[in-house]
């Protein structure tokens, strides 16, 4: 691999605003694209996603350089601004689309992701054990337009205030050393 390739990792863990707004503020990460992936449904949307009937995950794809930051480093920050035990579900958010998914993108990636996995549960962290599944990328859908950025977009919207700032929070006390320096 060449110092200047980029990696590409796809994760669900609730809301794609909360895991967007935390990955475009890690070093490393060049792009992050809210979307849908590991449903049934050609072409889904925002309406067939919340009523839960395609099947699909609300994910995040993240481009990322491995030179400045690894794929277990994004994983462990995955680990931390999203709750991996709980089943379909996100806080208030409730459903499949919810759920806590790895989409790896190589055997390399499945492995990194299975051994984090078994490292976190033997640690004991959680109450519960980590239910975050571990599946091959399927096909990626980018969400609507207005999904992108959307808590740059929107940070004073209440759904932004109550539950994306308290992730934020999160992230920058545990991975201070992580974050993109405020231009």
């Amino acid at each position: 691999m060449s110092k200047n390739s980029k990696e590409l990792t796809t994760l669900g863990g609730g809301c794609f605003w909360c895991l967007e707004a935390a990955f475009e503020q890690v070093i490393g990460v060049v792009t992050v694209v809210s979307g849908y992936a590991g449903g049934h449904t050609e072409n889904p949307d925002y309406r067939t996603i919340c009523e839960g009937s395609s099947g699909h995950a609300e994910v995040v794809q993240v481009v990322f350089d491995p030179s400045e930051i690894s794929y277990r480093e994004l994983l462990e920050i995955f680990f931390v601004i999203h709750d991996p035990t709980s089943l379909n579900r996100q806080g208030n958010d409730l459903g499949t689309q919810y759920r806590s998914v790895i989409f790896y993108h190589s055997p390399v990636q499945s492995a990194i992701a299975e051994a984090l996995i078994a490292e976190l549960n033997a640690q004991g962290l959680w109450p519960g054990p980590i239910v975050t599944q571990l599946l091959p990328v399927p096909r990626f859908f980018p969400a609507e337009d207005y999904h992108q950025h959307y808590f740059a977009m929107n940070p004073d919207q209440p759904y932004c205030q109550f539950v994306v700032s308290p992730k934020l929070g999160k992230l920058r006390k545990k991975f201070a050393n992580r974050i993109k320096p405020v231009c």
